[in-house]
C-alpha cells in the first residue's frame, strides 16, 4: 500500500482537467454552490472557541457516508460480480465536496458491505478515495466501513490513517464482517464472532473505532429492542473499551419526512425531535450507560445514499447534522477525539459551538472529561454552558434560534449485575434555560449553574432546542428544519 505521503505523488501525473474530469457531477454541484441558498462557510466550521492553546477547536465532520460503492451482487457467477451504484449513487470525491461546501473538515467513506465486499474495497473503492484526497484536501478523509456487524445491524468501522489503512481493512472484514464470506457462513453471525472481532481491533498496534448505527431502527416500541441490545452494548464495549465507544444519538435519513417518509427510516418505532431512542429518553439507555461510568459517546451522520431531491431520504454530509469534535486538523487528533468523547452534535446548524465546563476548588472538566471533586472540601461544582448560535442562513435558508437549554445529571453507581438494564432512575432535568437566563458575551451565548453538595460520582450533559418541546416528542412527517436539537457528550465528576 502507498504510505499517505505518497498520495499526492501517486496521481501527480493527472492534469487539472483529467482529475475535474474524474470528480464528474461532484465538480458541477460544486460549481453551483452559490444557487444553491446559503450555507455555512468551512471558515465557520473551523472558528476558533474553547481554543486551549494546543490548536484544538471545533471541527464538523460526518462518519457515515455512502458512495457509488454501496453496490450490490450478482452472486450467480463465482465469485460475486459486483456493480456500482445500486443503493447509493454518488462518487467518493462528489461526497467530499459537498461535505467541504456545507462546513465539514472530516469525513469518512462508509460503503456496505457483501459477499467478497472486502476485495472491492481494497481494489476499486480504495484508489478512488486516495484521489478524492488529492481534489478535496481541505477533508480530512478517513477510510473504513458501514461493517456487516455480527448479530448487530451496521456500524462504523474507522481505520486509522496509516500507511497500511488499505490492508487493515481488507484483514478485519475479510475476517470478521458477517456477510463477506461466499458462500454464506452463519457462524459469522454471532454475539461471539462480534467479541472475538473487538478483540482482534483492540489488539492492533493502529486501533480502529466502532460507533453503531440506527441502534433503534428495528425496535418495535418504546424500549422494546430489536437486532440492538443493551447486553450486546455492554459485552462489546467490556471486550475493547477504547475501540468500541458509542452509537448515533441522532442516525442518518432525516430528509425522509420531505419524500413523505420517516425520519431515520424507523418505520417501526419513531425517532424523537431526529434522534433515536436510546438517546432522546432522559433516564433511558444512554443514562445507564454513563450511570455505569462507561464511556460511552453519541454522534450525529447523514447516512447519505441519495438526495431528497432526486427521491432518496437524505441530506448531504453536513447539510443538516453535524458531529463537531474539538481537535487539531489532523486525522490522528480528531479520532482521538471521537476515542474519548471530545463531541457534541447539531441538527440544523442550530448552533455552532458547544462548551460544557464544570469547576471546583480550582479544578475544571469539559466534556469526555472527569472532574475529581474532595469530599474534605466544598463540594459545589460550577457548571459554564457556552453556545454560539449560527450567525447566517442555514442550509434551508432559515436563522434557527435556540429556545431553551436543560442541564441534565445522573449519578454513576457502578457497572451492574444486570447487562440488560436499560434505564438510569438517577438521571434529571435539573435546570431549564430560557433566552432570559443567558447573557452575550461577544458572539457566544453564555449560561452559569451551581450544582450544591455534589456527595457522589455523577455524570453533566446537556441539550437544547429550537422547539417549545419540553421533552422532544415523537416525530411523525413534520419537516426536520422545524425540528432542531443539539447535545452535549457529559463531563464526569468523581467524589473523592
Amino acid at each position: 500500500m502507498k504510505d499517505k505521503n505518497d498520495e499526492e505523488s501517486q496521481l501527480s501525473g493527472l492534469s487539472r482537467r483529467r482529475l475535474v474530469k474524474y470528480a464528474g457531477v461532484g465538480a458541477t454541484l460544486a460549481a453551483a454552490a452559490p444557487l444553491m441558498g446559503g450555507t455555512p462557510a468551512q471558515a465557520d466550521a473551523e472558528r476558533r472557541f474553547g481554543d486551549r492553546g494546543n490548536g484544538r477547536m471545533w471541527r464538523a465532520g460526518d462518519h457515515h457516508v455512502h458512495s457509488e460503492y454501496s453496490g450490490e451482487f450478482d452472486t450467480k457467477t463465482n465469485p460475486p460480480t459486483f456493480h456500482k451504484g445500486a443503493d447509493a449513487v454518488y462518487p467518493i470525491v462528489t461526497n467530499a465536496i459537498m461535505a467541504k461546501h456545507f462546513g465539514l473538515t472530516w469525513a469518512m467513506c462508509t460503503d456496505h458491505g457483501g459477499p467478497t465486499h472486502s476485495k472491492v474495497n481494497l481494489e476499486q473503492a480504495y484508489p478512488d478515495l486516495l484521489r478524492s484526497r488529492v481534489l478535496v484536501p481541505e477533508v480530512l478523509q478517513f477510510w473504513g466501513m458501514e461493517f456487516d456487524a455480527p448479530a448487530l445491524d451496521h456500524h462504523t468501522l474507522m481505520i486509522p490513517h496509516h500507511a497500511d489503512e488499505a490492508q487493515q481493512l481488507f484483514e478485519l472484514e475479510s475476517r470478521f464482517a458477517k456477510h463477506d464470506a461466499f458462500p454464506s457462513d452463519p457462524g459469522r453471525d454471532t454475539e461471539a464472532k462480534m467479541v472475538e472481532f473487538l478483540k482482534a481491533a483492540r489488539g492492533m498496534r493502529q486501533k480502529p473505532l466502532v460507533i453503531a448505527h440506527h441502534t433503534s431502527r428495528s425496535a418495535t416500541g418504546l424500549g422494546v429492542w430489536g437486532q440492538d441490545t443493551p447486553r450486546e452494548f455492554r459485552n462489546g464495549n467490556n471486550a475493547a473499551p477504547d475501540v468500541y465507544v458509542g452509537f448515533e444519538g441522532a442516525p442518518g435519513h432525516q430528509a425522509g419526512p420531505l419524500n413523505g417518509g420517516a425520519r431515520g427510516g424507523y418505520g417501526n418505532h419513531p425517532t424523537y425531535g431526529g434522534f433515536d431512542q436510546m438517546t432522546a429518553r432522559v433516564g433511558g439507555l444512554w443514562d445507564s450507560l454513563l450511570g455505569e461510568g462507561r464511556h460511552w459517546w453519541i454522534t450525529a451522520t447523514s447516512d447519505s445514499h441519495v438526495h431528497w431531491t432526486r427521491g432518496g431520504a437524505d441530506f448531504w454530509p453536513g447539510e443538516y447534522s453535524k458531529t463537531y469534535v474539538m481537535a487539531r486538523q489532523d486525522y490522528g487528533d480528531v479520532m482521538d477525539a471521537l476515542r474519548n468523547g471530545r463531541i457534541f452534535v447539531a441538527t440544523g446548524d442550530l448552533i455552532t459551538a458547544l462548551d460544557v465546563t464544570a469547576r471546583n476548588q480550582g479544578r475544571e472538566a469539559t466534556v469526555g472529561e472527569t472532574l475529581t471533586v474532595s469530599s474534605r472540601n466544598r463540594t459545589d461544582v460550577e457548571v459554564e454552558i457556552r453556545f454560539r448560535p449560527l450567525d447566517r442562513a442555514n442550509a434551508n435558508g432559515d436563522h434557527p434560534e435556540v429556545q431553551r437549554v436543560d442541564l441534565i445529571v445522573g449519578q454513576v453507581t457502578g457497572v451492574g449485575a444486570d447487562l440488560d438494564a436499560d434505564t438510569n432512575p438517577t438521571t434529571k432535568v435539573v435546570a431549564r434555560f430560557g433566552r432570559r437566563d443567558w447573557r452575550r458575551q461577544g458572539q457566544d451565548h453564555v449560561i452559569t449553574y451551581t450544582l450544591r453538595d455534589v456527595d457522589k460520582d455523577s455524570y453533566i450533559r446537556v441539550r437544547g432546542t429550537g422547539t417549545d418541546e419540553m421533552e422532544p416528542l415523537a416525530d411523525g412527517k413534520e419537516s426536520p428544519w422545524e425540528d432542531l436539537w443539539f447535545y452535549s457528550n457529559p463531563v464526569f465528576v468523581r467524589v473523592r
